[in-house]
């Protein structure tokens, strides 16, 4: 691991593998920076930087403080940071919450392109009925952590049900060690629920919004209209791949990522 330290007084701590020009790889919901480790092989003729999320196992002393409003704006701060400390623009690669976090530092940010698999944005008849964060903080409050991030997991990653959720989690690297997370993940979903899709992104750099046909319908319905409110994108749809495409389908990513920077 490698730390920088801003000129704005923010300490970024980031992994690097690889030669070539920066990839900054943005992790999502409940997955730690690990999610990235299938999908780093992949990535030849980059250098991939990898790093901690505020929150996700980092040292914040007003973790326990952080509102909802400010989640989201604290982790485009810290990835600015990481881009304005780089020697050459990099490239943003996110998932799920990592690309919605990915778009909106791209607004404000030297980036040479972004990369933006299925962005945690709501439908706004989806987000009318949303609350995922509230049952999660009851369940907490209840003292039923991982009963709490168990309703996370039915809702984003299986939202069409899954026969046996126990033996799914047993096979999950993360768990159970990701119940950890739970609070951090409440104020992540109300960051989610609070945020809504402008009619336009200023976004100048090319952004490849990418999806897939066995993931979540709204996340898809969001891909699509994410696409929509950008001026130079492109939108691909992977035919029988999840939400957890990035690291499912790694191969597919990287050879979907290269093509985009060939012809951007």
């Amino acid at each position: 691991m490698q730390t920088i330290q801003t000129d704005a007084g923010i300490e970024v701590t980031y992994e690097r593998h690889g030669d070539g020009p920066p990839l900054i790889l943005l992790h999502g919901g409940m997955a730690p920076k690990e999610y990235w480790q299938p999908v780093i092989p992949h990535l030849d003729g980059y250098t991939a930087i990898v790093p901690q999320r505020p929150g996700f196992g980092t040292c914040l002393d007003d973790r326990a403080e952080t509102s909802a409003d400010d989640v989201l704006n604290r982790e485009v701060e810290y990835v600015r940071a990481l881009v304005d400390a780089l020697d050459e623009e990099p490239v943003l690669l996110g998932h799920s919450y990592g690309a919605l976090t990915a778009i909106e530092t791209a607004t404000n940010a030297a980036v040479t392109a972004v990369v933006a698999y299925e962005p945690a944005i709501l439908p706004d008849d989806y987000r009318s009925d949303a609350d995922l964060a509230d049952r999660m903080q009851t369940l907490i409050e209840a003292g039923k952590r991982r009963a709490a991030v168990k309703r996370y997991i039915e809702q984003v990653l299986h939202p069409d049900g899954i026969d046996d959720l126990d033996a799914w989690l047993a096979a999950w690297p993360v768990w159970p060690a990701c119940t950890d997370l739970a609070e951090e993940v409440v104020r992540m979903n109300r960051a989610v629920e609070q945020y809504r899709l402008p009619n336009s992104l200023d976004v100048t750099a090319p952004v490849l919004v990418l999806t897939g046909t066995d993931g979540p319908g709204f996340l898809r319905e969001s891909a699509r209209a994410t696409h929509d409110v950008l001026p130079h994108s492109r939108l691909v749809e992977f035919d029988g791949v999840s939400h957890s495409g990035p690291a499912d389908a790694p191969d597919v990513l990287s050879a979907e990522i290269d093509a985009f920077m060939r012809t951007r």
